[in-house]
């Protein structure tokens, strides 16, 4: 059975609005997730693959919340305004909505796709759990493969030498860049790269996935590492390599259906 989403503009302050899908299940949910996009245009090239697993997430009986931050998608606001703590803010103001949209005791998800996971890890006051996506180690290497963007466009005219001091320095001084057709501000900058994906709150569950070309793909060891450090601190860890193409990434859109069964089979 294919479930259709609600689509809908949810008020936030100052008069503003982020657009919501909600994948509602047939019936009481066995859990709850909300899914926090990737940064920049990696949440284009990922909405076709969300929408897919949202889909499929609430056929298995999840209820599932999707949200465009601020400045992001057709949310309010110019991406150059937003600030890393508007997105903290969008992610307590979803929290609500999901809780008010799927009422009840089931496990409660953070879903984070690539710089996304980054935003999911916090202390909500609450138990939660995660579900990561390719998960970024760091805010700071968001970034900086954010900026190379410019970086790479510049090469080809040879006027890169220097630019991404040029850029950095720009950022310090409070001033906005422009990175491949994105007006990045420096509040959304410095948030950011002081972003770790490191545990906080009550320890629960984590379910890690990264792709890889190869039928037998695996962990990177920077991906190994963190996992660890996950399960030092009290998580239950399950981490898995899955075969498909870096989608967020890819020139034509592409999809990872393996990552999809993987996903529901992993919160079954």
């Amino acid at each position: 059975m294919t479930l259709d989403a609600d689509v809908f503009f949810l008020p936030a302050a100052e008069g503003e609005q982020r657009l919501c899908l909600f994948h509602a299940p047939a019936g009481s949910p066995r859990s709850k997730l909300l899914y926090l996009h990737p940064f920049a245009e990696e949440m284009n090239k990922s909405r076709r693959m969300a929408a897919l697993a949202c889909r499929a997430l609430a056929e298995a009986g999840h209820a599932v919340l999707q949200i465009d931050l601020r400045g992001c998608g057709d949310s309010s606001a110019d991406f150059g305004a937003a600030r890393w703590a508007d997105w903290q803010d969008d992610v307590r103001l979803a929290l609500a909505e999901l809780d008010r949209r799927a009422p009840g005791e089931a496990p409660l998800w953070l879903w984070g796709l690539r710089a996304g996971a980054l935003l999911a890890v916090g202390d909500w006051g609450r138990p939660v759990n995660h579900l990561f996506w390719q998960p970024m180690g760091s805010g700071k290497l968001a970034l900086q493969q954010f900026l190379r963007l410019k970086l790479a466009a510049e090469m080809a005219g040879g006027a890169s030498k220097g630019l991404m001091e040029q850029m950095k320095a720009e950022l310090a001084s409070g001033r906005s860049v422009e990175v491949a057709g994105y007006t990045l501000g420096a509040a959304l900058a410095s948030g950011l790269e002081a972003a770790r994906l490191a545990p906080a709150g009550v320890p629960g569950r984590v379910e890690w996935m990264e792709l890889g070309t190869r039928e037998d793909a695996t962990l990177t060891p920077a991906g190994e590492q963190a996992v660890k450090a996950w399960q030092d601190a009290g998580w239950t860890v399950r981490a898995q390599g899955v075969q498909g193409p870096s989608f967020w990434s890819t020139t034509e859109i592409e999809l990872a259906p393996a990552l999809i069964a993987r996903t529901v089979e992993a919160l079954a």
